[in-house]
């Protein structure tokens, strides 16, 4: 999810509710073990390579630690490790911080072996540790063969050293929900309650908070490129992933390996253009799923794209009127309906959307409560390490005041009739937050860097399309790749087009010609 858009301004509750749904898996990893470094890799040519080429001096004692893989806890095949990265890089004597790493071998022998292949699922705050072990079941027995898969969770994210900000916001409806008619007043709402959160980070972890930024996490993912022996990072980054991609090939350009950034953020945009742009996202996957429900005889929304939001709002307003209360401690609202819809339309669930709309009209919300996140794991610390995240970048974290907000809430329900109103409550999300954004927005070229592949969905709600284009155009070595489909992000979603292109560049390093189409 993206960055700023992939939540809301919704309360704690909801807030992990919308993220636990964001990520493909929420399965728990319950060991961080050490790790060994494996043997220096050799170049073609036959001689030896140092990972750790070019490091400064003060920084060489964190690229050459020893380290030793031991196998996870009750995920049988993957080995975890610890790594130790400095709080802050430009005063490494400052202290230090840990990551923890997950891998699964490689099932080729030597001579197939590419390399180590860091998959992030984005977010931020999501555990890539989490997904992989989730996730590696779709990746193709030739990417299996070629590359370790790796993840690291991020500075601040669950496995790693945390954010914690041990608090929990009042139960003030908000975001998700927002009518247009108390507008102002949700947002006063929202406001006041991220002030709360904010105050409450500072409080916990002021010391951490200006730490755990992008830049600092590319240069942790430089730190793991050199203790896994490669020479190149070769990543696979999703959504938030893709910024942190490109915000690694913009510092270490001479070290891009093989980079795949699916759903792209562009960063040369600002956090209230980022918000504005994926509303309108979120209102064109709306459509699109509703002209195709519109066609169908059993459409529960109407047969026309103007009856379904009829239909929808109409929904919604009556579950905030009277919310239906499902099993002994469960009461759905609009603003779980809304939430629901958005997490569907990220996934193009279509056929569970369509049930779940037809359910909800009928006072049944089972499905709804699946969609909503009713029960998500609530162990980890994804809300805080989105916000500590965001909120250090100007690009993913817009900072209005309420009464900037208030005046923005016209543009925001043009772009999406829908969800503007809901939507239009992150562009407080980080007003308050302690910690200045350090992270301009900016065009990312990274001269140098090997090519490096973008892939976009033409009706990607989240993370629209146009900004995939404005990354490959970006990039000095950026090349396009295009799925005409719905949902966020395209690769392993069910296109054979994307994900054997995808595969054939990074196992072969070959680029799909330009202006690549799949459907």
């Amino acid at each position: 999810m993206i960055a700023v858009l992939d939540t809301g301004g919704i309360p704690r509750r909801r807030l992990r509710g919308a993220l636990a749904v964001l990520s493909t898996c929420g399965l728990l990893l319950t060991a961080a073990c050490a790790t060994a470094v494996p043997p220096r890799p050799a170049s073609a040519a036959g001689r030896a390579v140092d990972p750790a080429a070019g490091v400064p001096p003060e920084l060489r004692r964190y690229y050459e630690q020893r380290l030793d893989w031991k196998a996870c806890q009750d995920v049988p095949g993957f080995q975890c490790a610890t790594v130790t990265v400095p709080l802050d890089y430009a005063r490494p004597e400052a202290g230090d911080i840990t990551l923890t790493a997950a891998r699964l071998r490689a099932t080729g022998d030597a001579a197939a072996r590419v390399g180590s292949l860091q998959v992030n699922p984005g977010g931020p705050g999501e555990s890539a540790v989490d997904y992989l072990v989730a996730a590696v079941g779709t990746f193709s027995p030739a990417m299996r063969t070629a590359y370790d898969l790796v993840a690291v969770d991020q500075r601040g994210v669950r496995y790693s050293t945390p954010v914690d900000c041990e608090t929990d916001t009042p139960a003030t409806p908000m975001g998700f929900g927002l009518r247009v008619s108390d507008g102002a007043a949700e947002i006063a709402d929202s406001f006041e309650a991220f002030e709360e959160l904010a105050d409450a980070c500072e409080k916990q972890d002021g010391d951490l908070l200006p730490h755990l930024g992008t830049p600092d996490a590319a240069r942790d993912m430089d730190v793991v490129r050199a203790l896994l022996g490669d020479e190149r990072l070769h990543f696979l980054g999703y959504s938030y992933g893709t910024y942190l991609g490109a915000t690694y090939a913009e510092l270490f350009p001479s070290r891009v390996g093989r980079m795949v950034l699916d759903g792209a953020i562009d960063p040369a945009l600002d956090g209230y253009r980022e918000n504005l742009d994926s509303t309108a996202g979120y209102q064109l996957a709306w459509e699109s799923f509703a002209a195709d429900c519109a066609a169908r005889p059993d459409c529960p929304v109407g047969h026309s794209v103007a009856e379904a939001g009829r239909v929808l709002d109409g929904l919604v307003d009556k579950l905030d009127a009277g919310p239906l209360r499902q099993g002994k401690d469960i009461t759905v609202t609009g603003e779980d309906l809304l939430t629901a819809v958005i997490t569907a339309l990220r996934g193009a669930s279509w056929e569970e959307l369509r049930t779940m709309l037809r359910q909800a009209l009928a006072g049944d919300t089972a499905e709804l409560q699946q969609f909503a996140g009713a029960d998500e794991d609530t162990s980890g610390n994804a809300t805080d390490a989105l916000l500590a995240v965001d909120c250090l970048s100007s690009t993913l974290g817009a900072r209005f005041s309420g009464a900037e907000a208030e005046a923005a809430l016209p543009a925001f329900l043009r772009a999406s009739p829908q969800f503007g109103a809901s939507l239009a409550t992150f562009l407080v999300l980080c007003t308050r937050w302690p910690v200045p954004a350090t992270q301009a927005p900016h065009p990312i070229s990274a001269p140098g860097a090997a090519p490096i592949l973008v892939v976009g969905t033409i009706r990607d709600p989240a993370t629209p399309y146009p900004w995939a284009q404005s990354l490959a155009r970006q990039l000095d070595s950026g090349r396009l790749l295009t799925y005409d489909g719905d949902g966020h992000t395209a690769y392993h979603r069910g296109s054979p087009c994307i994900d054997d292109a995808v595969d054939r560049y990074l196992i072969h390093g070959e680029l799909p010609a330009p202006g690549t189409v799949c459907g």
